[in-house]
């Protein structure tokens, strides 16, 4: 079942509200059970996992998007499912070397944190490596055949049965912390198991309309998937390896000076920078949707098409994270008072302070990963790689440097995050708009949508007094009624995508 590209990045938009959702209210109680050194060494653990997930699983979806996309626009059914088997025996293989690689490194890097109790919480950890590697094979076949129900489900069970497992082992160990925090990380192993098994489900109930691994392609090859994979890799694998650095640098830095360096990071990463990337988990559905889109586009020649696509998932993207953004600069402490109602005192003011801070963050980043899926459907994925190094690159010489400052501290990690995303914004912007009348409408949708936002917020600023979820409602309520009086979006518009995609396919000779 195919759908259109508004279709689709709806459909796995509502799968990842669902799923942030589910997550947000697990971290709120998960912060509230562990406390802040608690969080502090269940973070640290996390950047390793990522680092090592991007190595291999992250460029999977993207990569096998847009070889499937490609493969389905001619008709090459026989290739689409040939790629789902050679994806499966490539990348389960490197997701197992993944999680042999986790399990042993544990020891070296609990000691390097400076945190040798979490060793256990590494161990338990590691097997979602492999199980991950197998889970984007699937999504990423699933998403080239434009279907994008099976993601947007499995994200949703994926977080169901991490919440549930997560929260049952948290409070059954509450009085020893670092077996708390080892369990409760096995539990998102347990997660990724069970989305495994669904997703497998789903591929396997394929079989009834074609078989799925009996027909062969002779041409492709493994150096094939690589090639697209790599790239994509490497420019959301220096995202986990900053924050992997992070998780060192802040607390080793920070630790000069203050004695709570751990519950200072586990702020900083375990709360802050959980809440600020909602808004851009909402716009992931945004980036998987226009993979196909425009890699149809681009296997077609129809260049300027393409980029039209980009700017309409940029349009969409900014619409999204701005108002967030917004309301997060407005209303930190409200937001963070109401959410982790356990973090107080001199905390509560550094967590309200650190989510202002890196409110900004949502939206280049939202926008950061919808044009890096672009390039990447358009078959420029070492643009984006390179443009997430400059930006990496310049993150860490800033962190380096603001973290040194007592009176700056953690907000240091907060500015430099800003100027990191921000490269980043700027050099996948420069080669995703080339014309200038596009470029020109980037930056008024940017102003338009901000004032719309900036609206939205001053007007519920009087609901904030009552409550916050009060001043969400009436400031969600102001922006979309400003937008469809000022037409933010037009009939064309929203009708952009299917017609096209009707279009091509008659082109093609195809029935749509």
């Amino acid at each position: 079942m195919k759908q259109n590209f508004l279709k689709g990045a709806i459909i796995i938009s509502v799968g990842g509200i669902a799923a942030k959702i589910l997550g947000a209210f697990y971290r709120i109680p998960l912060t509230n059970i562990l406390g802040g050194e608690g969080m502090g060494v269940y973070q640290m653990v996390y950047p390793l996992y990522c680092l090592l997930l991007t190595v291999s699983a992250t460029g999977i979806p993207s990569g096998l998007a847009r070889i499937v996309s490609s493969a389905e626009s001619r008709g090459d059914h026989a290739k689409s499912r040939a790629v789902l088997f050679k994806s499966l025996l490539l990348f389960s293989g490197v997701g197992l070397c993944g999680s042999a690689l986790m399990f042993l490194l544990a020891p070296a890097m609990s000691a390097a944190q400076g945190e040798i109790g979490a060793v256990a919480a590494y161990r338990a950890l590691a097997p979602g490596v492999f199980f991950v590697s197998v889970l984007s094979c699937l999504r990423g076949w699933f998403q080239g055949k434009s279907n994008f129900f099976p993601t947007a489900f499995s994200e949703i069970c994926e977080q169901a049965v991490k919440v549930a497992l997560g929260l049952f082992f948290a409070r059954a160990f509450r009085g020893e912390p670092f077996k708390a925090v080892a369990w409760t990380l096995a539990s998102v192993t347990f997660s990724e198991f069970a989305a495994c098994l669904l997703l497998a489900f789903l591929a396997w109930g394929e079989r009834t309309k074609r078989p799925l691994f009996r027909e062969r392609v002779q041409d492709l090859r493994a150096k094939q998937l690589l090639r697209v994979t790599i790239p994509v890799t490497v420019a959301a694998g220096l995202l986990p390896l900053s924050n992997l650095l992070d998780s060192i640098l802040i607390v080793r830095l920070v630790g000069r000076y203050a004695s709570n360096a751990t519950a200072l990071y586990g702020l900083y990463a375990g709360a802050a920078a959980t809440l600020v990337n909602l808004p851009v988990s909402v716009c992931y559905g945004i980036a998987a949707a226009i993979i196909p889109a425009v890699s149809a586009c681009q296997s077609k020649g129809l260049l300027r098409e393409a980029e039209e696509r980009t700017l309409f998932a940029l349009k969409c993207t900014l619409f999204l994270s701005l108002p967030a953004a917004a309301f997060l600069l407005a209303f930190p402490s409200g937001v963070t008072s109401f959410l982790f109602s356990s973090v107080t005192g001199a905390e509560g003011e550094t967590l309200a302070s650190l989510v202002r801070a890196l409110a900004l963050t949502a939206v280049f980043l939202s926008c950061v990963q919808t044009l890096a899926a672009c390039l990447t459907g358009r078959g420029k994925p070492k643009i984006a790689a390179f443009a997430m190094t400059a930006a990496v690159a310049f993150k860490l010489v800033a962190e380096f440097v603001l973290l040194q400052f007592p009176q700056i501290s953690v907000l240091g990690a907060a500015y430099a995050a800003i100027g990191c995303y921000f490269v980043a914004l700027a050099a996948d912007l420069l080669y995703s708009i080339r014309e200038r009348k596009n470029r020109i409408a980037v930056l008024a949708y940017f102003f338009k949508f901000s004032a719309m936002s900036a609206a939205a917020v001053f007007c519920a600023a009087a609901a904030a007094r009552v409550h916050v979820l009060l001043a969400l409602c009436a400031a969600a309520l102001i922006y979309l009624a400003l937008a469809v009086l000022l037409r933010a979006f037009s009939a064309q518009e929203l009708q952009f995508t299917r017609r096209n995609h009707h279009a091509h396919h008659r082109r093609a000779g195809m029935q749509s």
